[in-house]
């Protein structure tokens, strides 16, 4: 095993100064690193330290005062302190053997110099000492982070990398992907696994007492992709083996992110047959054999097709919609969702598999798709308009095409309609039947029928008549409640709702007229935004 030379307790004992040293609690503890030498003389250092110190002092500050002398000592322990030294006959002459119980007890070594001794001596003899080390340290980490570079050009597969790990520092290694069973390097029986479990248990509850087991996450798209981690049952791992795995698991990230990549510019290739499964030109025999090929059970519970429309895609065509699908296909199947992507001119568009309940799809998908609104890619390209269309879920895998023409009707309504705030095809309910109508009949006719004469007096008058009726309905006929909406004093909308009885007639709140004046509200805002967007593409062609 490769391990990095460190100092310890028992490493000082055989340099100079420390040839006349003795020690006289904590034996079991020499094993014990030191990261830096201190000279005190105080009572109070909880504050000051770091961990793994060691302490040099000659007892002035707790001289005749054996419970200040204890409660020192607690302190170093409680900062994990390396040890101290005591220097005895100048200030002091015997140790408390309530200080010697205690250090025995917690493996605390204590030594001491029965003549007085140079401290500035010490102190730079062990700095030098220590300071070579770390040079030594970042010689050998550069020299494996080289080496792993080299490696990383040549290698098919993650499991070398693990491999490479292990070579050099002699320690079992595990990989796991996110919610997948680990890789063992070298591999082990199932009663070494447990034990490894065992300790990562202890790990996860005492992260700072358990130095037989360092671990390290891989993040790839803001999220906790798969985990490394090095386990030693026999020996400690210091400083060096940390760094080392932190290497590691930066070089597998930039792997595996490579991989999925390629894996990516790979389906583009498939996106034909999707194409054809959008379409509704695929069979359900003919589903099930695809899904087999791709090693892809087809035990969902239904699907649904997702788009989501960048306006970026039409401005910017170089732009390299790979790393966006990875994302975007990461963030699905955390929610569990099978995706299968493929583009059309400025969308991108997602057939998604159900692998879980169908009662909470809906909520999970919204937690998708506000993820991809937030994500670091989309901000990075300063996208100031995206948006997302889902269509009506279908539990047949041959229906998806039903779900896409739902999906690009919502795009459309979406684009139509300001404040539509629901991109989920079943949401939408009127403005599905406005676009039905549409289609098929003149809904001019029946809006000017309804509310000309408030469209007209607004037109003439700025009397904002037509929003304050928006509002009253939606209230529900609640004056307070409206006033409140509409930041208006209660004698401005009394005057405004006596103005709509003259115009509407004083029956508009009847449940027929005031559900048809509804309709024809949103009727008449659904035509004016399409025909400003008609406008407005005209203008700019």
């Amino acid at each position: 095993m490769k391990k990095h030379a460190q100092l310890t307790i028992d490493g000082i004992l055989d340099r100079k100064h420390f040839e006349s040293a003795e020690i006289i609690a904590g034996h079991n503890g020499t094993s014990r690193i030191i990261k830096w030498v201190h000279v005190v003389e105080v009572t109070k250092i909880k504050n000051l330290l770091k961990g793994n110190e060691l302490i040099l002092s000659t007892g002035v500050a707790w001289k005749d005062r054996p419970a200040t002398f204890l409660s020192m000592v607690n302190q170093l322990i409680e900062c994990n302190a390396a040890g101290i030294c005591l220097e005895i006959g100048t200030y002091m002459d015997v140790i408390p053997e309530d200080v010697i119980r205690l250090a025995d007890e917690k493996q605390f070594p204590i030594i001491v110099f029965n003549q007085e001794v140079p401290f500035v001596e010490i102190t730079q003899d062990l700095h030098t000492n220590l300071i070579n080390q770390q040079y030594m340290m970042i010689s050998e980490l550069e020299h494996y982070s080289q080496s792993l570079n080299k490696q990383l050009l040549n290698i098919s597969s993650y499991k070398d990398i693990l491999k490479f790990l292990h070579e050099e520092l002699g320690v079992q290694v595990i990989f796991s992907f996110k919610e997948q069973e680990p890789c063992f390097v070298p591999p082990v029986v199932k009663s070494q696994q447990a034990k490894w479990r065992e300790a990562r248990e202890q790990k996860n509850e005492e992260p700072f007492k358990n130095e037989h087991l360092i671990t390290s996450p891989i993040y790839l798209f803001d999220q906790e992709y798969a985990e490394l981690t090095i386990y030693d049952p026999e020996h400690s791992l210091n400083e060096f083996e940390t760094l080392i795995l932190d290497r590691t698991s930066t070089a597998l990230a930039h792997h595996l992110l490579r991989h999925l990549y390629v894996e990516e510019k790979k389906r583009v290739e498939e996106s034909k047959w999707i194409d054809a499964w959008l379409a509704g030109e695929r069979r359900k025999e003919d589903i099930f054999e695809y899904l087999s090929e791709l090693d892809i059970q087809h035990n969902s519970h239904g699907a649904v097709v997702c788009i989501f429309k960048l306006d970026c895609l039409r401005k910017n065509n170089e732009i390299d919609m790979t790393y966006y699908k990875l994302q975007f296909r990461s963030f699905f199947q955390q929610q569990g969702f099978q995706a299968f992507i493929t583009e059309k001119n400025n969308m991108m568009i997602f057939i998604l598999l159900n692998k879980r309940s169908k009662k909470t799809w809906k909520s999970r998908l919204s937690i998708v798709v506000n993820r991809m609104n937030e994500s670091d890619l989309i901000k990075r390209k300063n996208l100031a308009r995206s948006t997302c269309g889902i269509g009506k879920y279908v539990e047949d895998l041959e229906k998806v095409s039903q779900s896409f023409h739902c999906a690009e009707e919502t795009i459309r309504i979406q684009d139509k309609v300001s404040g539509c705030s629901s991109y989920f095809y079943e949401d939408l309910h009127l403005y599905r039947i406005i676009a039905k109508c549409r289609k098929h009949i003149d809904l001019d006719e029946y809006i000017s029928e309804y509310l000309s004469p408030v469209i007209k007096y607004d037109e003439n008058y700025n009397g904002k008549l037509l929003e304050t009726l928006k509002v009253y309905l939606s209230c529900n006929g609640s004056k307070k409640e409206t006033a409140k909406k509409l930041y208006v004093v209660r004698q401005t909308l009394y005057h405004r709702l006596s103005k709509l009885e003259q115009l509407l007639g004083d029956d508009f709140m009847e449940p027929g007229k005031r559900l048809a004046i509804e309709f024809m509200i949103m009727s008449h805002e659904f035509i004016t935004m399409n025909s400003q967007l008609s406008s407005k593409g005209a203008a700019q062609s």
